[in-house]
């Protein structure tokens, strides 16, 4: 079963459930793969799906932060929560020894020895983490930090 197939069927059963937290973040992940698909003109696979989800989380972790320093917390929970439930339906998030593994054999492979080279190194690692969740922002501190070490 796809993730957009299994998002189908979660608000379904949400819609049974009167949950309507979950509800509108399955609606709201429904339209965002959707409105991606008609920009591409062609269905998503799903490791752009996955990119999709992988969004929304950063949208909403951004806006808890933004809620905190507005002194906002009950939103900043609510987006927590919305954050929970579009987890379930990425991958597993990627180790810390995962990502060193990652990085260290994207520098071996690129022949990488400073900070210029680290768009390749970046892309590199990210191609050999796809399929599981990994924060992009984290990543980018690990790959500077080796190699300007």
């Amino acid at each position: 079963m796809t993730i957009q197939e299994k998002i189908q069927a979660q608000m379904s059963d949400a819609m049974r459930n009167k949950d309507q937290l979950r509800l509108s973040v399955l609606r709201m992940m429904k339209s965002a793969v959707k409105n991606r698909e008609v920009d591409k003109m062609k269905p998503l696979d799903e490791n752009e799906v996955i990119a999709v989800l992988n969004t929304l989380v950063k949208q909403r972790k951004d806006s808890i932060d933004q809620f905190r320093k507005g002194g906002r917390e009950e939103l900043a929970q609510k987006e927590e929560a919305e954050i929970r439930i579009i987890e379930e339906y990425l991958p597993a998030a990627a180790s810390e020894q995962e990502i060193q593994q990652a990085i260290a054999h994207a520098i071996e492979e690129t022949g990488a020895a400073s900070m210029k080279d680290m768009g390749k190194v970046m892309k590199a690692t990210l191609a050999r983490l796809s399929g599981k969740s990994a924060d992009g922002s984290r990543v980018s501190q690990l790959v500077k930090d080796k190699l300007s070490a």
